[in-house]
């Protein structure tokens, strides 16, 4: 494809360096909008620049990625009202032997799950799960947070569900959710096990195997669990059982002996009355107020056997009716959240069978979301609150801006020179298209990556064998999505575990650049040379 014209070429290169300094560093001083709004101002300028014509813009929006994005989001949020990830924090604690072997748990529990409900919905539950445990056993925080956010990583590469790059390569090459998984699963397997090799040999002697995390672990997912429904839900003193105001309490005279027995209710009331020396004495079965003059023994002991006899047995039978019908309610609400669970189960694993049985993506994750929005049964504006609409309106931009840059020619020109350098049928092709994904996910972040360099790839593996066309798609999955644990600012992901434990009100712990850098370039060079080998 020859270049634009050049008024055309620089107005277009303008627009979307724009989009990418605010992509890449959303709060840079001189227009600290963020990053969706940077992408919106990138898709804006495009047509104000008459890069890209309106109607070119609206159709740049691929629909079917954010339908499938949608739909993944509000099902993790169904699965996360269902305790699953709680679920899968007291996994990490099973019959745990100590911090190496709790390690290697967090690499492979965060890379499976995350497969399934997307890295950055894992980073965001098991981020505090993960420090309250180090913490407690004495156990330093940094390689527990680094597996986290480097196995999610990694784990994420092996579905098409897994991250918004694997959505785009989904969508755009039409591969099923079966033939995905099975291209990507034995390097994803195989990058969780190096990965977990590399973290261990770096913390070797700060993780300490003497201590049991299982009992704590599972303290730990209860004390976040309740900090979740404490935050989730107001209590009104309405709601106070009505066994506390049946409750007894004697009110003692001067002289130290007991002349009334009092509710709750009445307390004030009777407290007033004792400061006064007005007492309520029993006589006769009626309630009379004898001011002034203190009760005698014998009249405090008639008021206490008339208690006893009467208001006593009443009140207890009272009381274990109440605990009865309390203890009946408690079983049938734990019921109907057991019941509502293995609901929101059922239909995820519904959505993952269609999914593997070819269904459409986008279509299968939409209705399983709605399954799930018509069985609870109730308003569903707190649950489609907590969609991240800002990342959808930012692919809208995104998906614009790309557009637009690519109607300039750069992308092209610069494909045109590499391609006979890159063709993935030989080692060096592999190896320098391996490392132009690398940098380009690390430096333009790994979904414009995909959008800029995915049709381009897969058209010269195409040449080739459709074999070939499948096996880049995949390539470019693999690479662009472990690209990310290269650096800090590789991925979402990252920043999201980094963000979590520096902003935790308990357990506040800031992972920097450089830490993230050590581990992370070494690790992400290895794990993607070894991966690639078993790509076929």
């Amino acid at each position: 494809m020859a270049l634009a014209p050049t008024v055309m070429v620089v107005l277009g290169s303008l627009a979307f360096g724009i989009f990418w300094i605010l992509a890449v560093f959303p709060a840079v001083p001189f227009l600290p909008i963020g990053r969706t709004a940077g992408s919106l101002l990138g898709a804006m300028l495009m047509v104000m620049f008459r890069v890209i014509s309106p109607e070119e813009a609206y159709g740049a929006i691929d629909l079917p990625i954010l339908g499938l994005l949608f739909g993944t989001m509000v099902v993790s949020v169904f699965l996360e009202r269902a305790d699953m990830f709680k679920h899968l924090g007291k996994l990490l604690s099973w019959k745990s032997r100590g911090g190496k072997d709790l390690l290697c748990r967090v690499c492979l529990i965060s890379a499976l799950s995350s497969a399934l409900f997307t890295n950055d919905t894992c980073c965001v539950v098991l981020t505090e799960f993960i420090l309250k445990i180090a913490r407690q056993h004495n156990l330093p925080p940094q390689p527990f947070l680094l597996a986290l956010a480097s196995s999610a990583n990694i784990g994420s590469s092996a579905t098409p569900i897994g991250n918004p790059q694997n959505l785009v390569i989904a969508v755009q090459s039409k591969i099923s959710f079966g033939k995905f998984l099975l291209g990507v699963l034995p390097p994803m397997l195989l990058g969780v096990f190096l990965n977990a090799a590399i973290l261990l040999i770096y913390y070797w002697k700060k993780l300490s195997d003497e201590k049991d995390v299982e009992v704590a672990f599972v303290d730990a997912v209860a004390g976040i669990g309740d900090q979740y429904v404490t935050s989730h839900h107001r209590f009104s003193p309405a709601t106070m059982s009505h066994k506390d105001w049946d409750s007894i309490v004697p009110c003692s005279s001067v002289d130290g002996n007991f002349v009334h027995v009092e509710t709750l209710r009445n307390r004030r009331i009777s407290t007033e009355s004792c400061s006064k020396a007005e007492l309520t004495m029993p006589i006769n079965g009626f309630n009379e107020v004898v001011a002034g003059a203190p009760p005698t023994k014998e009249e405090a002991q008639a008021s206490m056997r008339h208690t006893r006899s009467g208001s006593s047995i009443k009140g207890m039978k009272d009381e274990i009716l109440f605990y009865s019908s309390e203890e009946k309610e408690a079983t049938i609400e734990r019921w109907k959240v057991l019941l509502w669970n293995w609901l929101v189960y059922l239909v995820t694993i519904g959505m993952l069978v269609s999914l593997l049985m070819g269904v459409n993506m986008s279509w299968s994750a939409i209705a399983a979301a709605l399954a799930l929005i018509v069985l609870d049964f109730r308003d569903a504006r707190p649950c489609l609150e907590k969609v991240s609409y800002s990342l959808l309106i930012f692919f809208c931009g995104m998906f614009i801006t790309v557009a637009g840059f690519n109607k300039t020619g750069i992308p092209s020109a610069l494909w045109d020179l590499m391609e006979p350098y890159a063709r993935i049928d030989t080692a060096s092709g592999t190896a320098v298209l391996a490392f132009v994904i690398l940098f380009l996910s690390n430096v333009a972040s790994n979904v414009p990556t995909v959008l800029l360099l995915g049709a381009r790839v897969a058209g010269s593996a195409a040449e080739i064998s459709p074999a070939e066309e499948t096996r880049a798609w995949l390539m470019l999955a693999w690479v662009s999505t472990v690209a990310g644990n290269l650096s800090l600012l590789g991925s979402a992901a990252n920043l999201i575990v980094c963000e979590q434990a520096r902003r935790s009100q308990s357990f506040g712990y800031n992972l920097s650049f450089l830490t993230h850098l050590k581990f992370g370039f070494p690790a992400t060079i290895i794990v993607t040379g070894m991966g690639l080998l078993l790509m076929r």
